[in-house]
């Protein structure tokens, strides 16, 4: 089944190996699928999203186990580039970079959400890496594009 790449990340956003099962990939996608599952379940991390937006965000650092969710952005996005990778064309070049950037970023994220507040308040170990995403998007939107300006001169790409 052909999928496009923005089908491809929203269904490997609600569950990462969505994708995979729906081009096919079976084995990567049960494989994405438990390991989310594994990670979810020992990180405890549905609780502490439960608990973060009801707001209590000091019961969502308690419960969190965070040795298991420092390893959740590296799958949760490494899920999305392998279901977009399968969607985009083959000439298409260092459009992983996005993806990589972000997974480095949310994890940074985690491990501050307990120091850095926004607006005065902590918000979490949910919320904090949430919008770790946006400079892991620029950053990779940024260097991919001006790797891509530099290789059409260079051709080293």
């Amino acid at each position: 089944m052909k999928v496009g790449k923005l089908e491809s990340i929203l269904w490997n956003i609600a569950l990462p190996g969505f994708s995979q099962l729906l081009t096919g990939h079976y084995v990567k996608g049960i494989f994405f699928i438990l390991s989310e599952v594994i990670i979810n379940l020992q990180s405890k991390f549905n609780l502490a999203i439960m608990l973060s937006y009801l707001g209590e965000f000091d019961k969502a650092y308690s419960v969190t186990d965070y040795q298991w969710l420092l390893f959740y952005a590296c799958l949760y996005f490494f899920a999305m580039w392998d279901g977009y990778r399968t969607a985009m064309p083959p000439d298409e070049k260092l459009s992983f970079l996005p993806f990589v950037f972000s997974a480095y970023l949310v994890t940074v994220g985690l491990f501050y959400c307990g120091e850095l507040k926004l607006f005065g308040h902590l918000i979490g170990p949910v919320f904090m890496p949430m919008i770790f995403v946006i400079p892991g998007l620029i950053i990779g939107f940024t260097l991919r594009a001006i790797i891509l300006k530099v290789s059409k001169r260079e051709s080293f790409v």
